[in-house]
């Protein structure tokens, strides 16, 4: 497993070594050795995993402080656009975002740390999502950024994706009052 750095500081891409033979592959999906040896100390308390049809789009999500969320995102079925936006106000990469395709043919894997709002568009019908988690799903900590606001300049590449109420109603950018 190969972890690595973005220029977005502290968000990583997980490749993992995967061993293919006549019966199928093998790969280690997480060591919390070779995280610490990148010098991501965490631990992972719960795990989603999410099923959604073509041009879904969840996010963009995080969770404000203390109940802030790191999370490890990989496909296991079909293949998403992930986004991960930078939201902590002292970071040189302030409103700044990394796209990058995620599917079960290239397993790879994205590690956003907390003080990052994340989301997805899925690619491919019956898509299943799969994250860990740093910290427990909070309800009155959880916020949404706007998914197409024009500050951010997401390419998401859909003009019409299929939403939530939540993600139709996120928060502009300007708007953001980051706790982070």
């Amino acid at each position: 497993m190969e972890l690595i750095p973005t220029p977005l500081k502290d968000l990583f891409i997980i490749q993992p070594r995967v061993f293919e033979d006549a019966r199928g592959y093998f790969f280690e999906s997480y060591s919390k050795k070779l995280f610490e040896q990148a010098g991501i100390n965490t631990e992972f308390v719960q795990d989603n995993q999410s099923m959604s049809q073509k041009n879904v789009l969840r996010g963009l999500h995080f969770q404000n402080p203390p109940y802030a969320q790191g999370k490890l995102v990989r496909v296991l079925k079909g293949a998403v656009l992930d986004v991960a936006v930078d939201i902590r106000k002292k970071s040189a990469t302030y409103g700044r975002h990394l796209t990058m395709r995620l599917d079960e043919k290239n397993k790879t894997m994205l590690f956003i740390p907390p003080g990052f709002a994340h989301g997805f568009l899925t690619l491919e019908d019956e898509t299943v999502f799969f994250y860990k988690c740093t910290n427990f799903y909070h309800k009155l900590s959880e916020s949404t950024l706007l998914w197409n606001d024009p500050e951010l300049n997401i390419r998401w590449g859909v003009s019409d994706p299929i939403l939530s109420d939540k993600d139709k109603n996120g928060t502009p950018f300007r708007d953001l009052n980051s706790m982070f």
